[in-house]
């Protein structure tokens, strides 16, 4: 089974669908036979490489409301992120453009760490106050991660994972997503939002039982007796 996750790293829903979508992973039965790929997404790519100001200050120019509404509302994310297990910080919270970040996360696949790879940028945005546009700090974590510091520099002055960063997003335009997270089973199934982790799993449960129907090998039994090996119960 593959399953393919746009999100964008300053995104905070994107940190707790991630958390949802992990613990139901975890109860999910064929586990093992499931292939995660992160796919990249740009809430903003205009956005600069750093930004002025408060995260509520961008929160209420985005939205259109007072600064003190966009601090209730980052409290409240804060709150529900909490009760994933996830501290968030949005107080020290240093935006800006993420387009470098995701090419770190690009470069990281290749040397199979992109799911470390998302983990950390996440944390750090989050929880760390790192700023997420700057290229020194993403170099410092991109080395964090075992990745040659040469390597890290050279991908990110030389865009050479832009190619793929903007592969990603025409796959999510194909398939019409315009919000993060998305979740897409097999091509086939999709899932909008950081939905609470009983409806992922009945997700997988509902793509893994599309995907391996039941052959039957031998006709059903009709009667109720227990001959030729099988039980069957008496119709109402």
């Amino acid at each position: 089974m593959n399953i393919e996750i746009w999100s964008d790293v300053v995104c905070p829903w994107c940190y707790i669908g991630k958390r949802r979508f992990e613990a139901a992973l975890e109860l999910f039965a064929h586990r093992d036979e499931v292939q995660v790929l992160w796919r990249s997404f740009e809430l903003d790519p205009g956005a600069p490489r750093s930004t002025s100001g408060s995260l509520n200050d961008m929160l209420a120019q985005k939205m259109g409301v007072s600064t003190e509404r966009a601090a209730t509302m980052n409290a409240h994310v804060s709150e529900l992120a909490a009760h994933e297990g996830l501290a968030y910080r949005l107080d020290i919270a240093c935006p800006g453009n993420t387009f470098d970040a995701h090419q770190l996360i690009h470069l990281a696949a290749a040397h199979g760490l992109q799911a470390e790879a998302k983990e950390r940028l996440l944390r750090a945005y989050f929880t760390e106050g790192a700023a997420i546009g700057d290229r020194p700090a993403l170099v410092a974590l991109g080395t964090e991660l075992g990745l040659a510091e040469s390597d890290v520099r050279a991908a990110l002055a030389g865009d050479a994972y832009a190619a793929e960063v903007r592969a990603d997003e025409a796959r999510a335009r194909t398939f019409g997503i315009g919000g993060v997270p998305f979740f897409v089973i097999d091509e086939r199934y999709g899932i909008s939002g950081a939905q609470p982790t009983a409806l992922f799993l009945q997700a997988l449960e509902q793509a893994w039982a599309d995907a391996h129907p039941l052959t039957m090998v031998s006709p059903p039994t009709a009667d109720a007796n227990c001959d030729d090996g099988s039980c069957a119960v008496p119709p109402h």
